[in-house]
């Protein structure tokens, strides 16, 4: 029973399938022609950015890029100033020992 429906199913799809149909023509002639580039444009391909997003990506990378060396520019000052600060605060500390020193020395004398 089972080869009988097998038998039928397999010779219903080749009449089916071997059947004529006229192709189908999916761009007529008289279809109206667009105007504009219909091109499709794969976005990871290379001329995929258009050139104002490129622009603008290379001026935020360059703003990016200004504002690091403005940020280096500035620690380094401040470490500059912090350097010099020390050194103020170590010669004002030698100068007190001196002091200290001298009024020992003289007070003992």
């Amino acid at each position: 029973m089972k080869n009988v429906f097998f038998s039928l199913f397999i010779s219903l799809i080749s009449a089916v399938s071997c059947s004529k149909k006229e192709p189908q023509d999916l761009y007529p002639a008289d279809s109206p022609k667009a105007n504009y580039d219909t091109m499709a444009i794969d976005s990871f391909s290379a001329g995929a950015i258009s050139v104002d997003v490129a622009e603008q990506i290379r001026k935020s990378s360059q703003k990016y890029q200004d504002s690091l060396k403005e940020a280096l520019k500035i620690q380094e000052q401040e470490k500059k100033i912090k350097e010099e600060l020390e050194q103020e605060n170590k010669k004002k500390a030698e100068e007190e020992k001196k002091q200290k020193a001298s009024e020992t020395s003289t007070s003992s004398n």
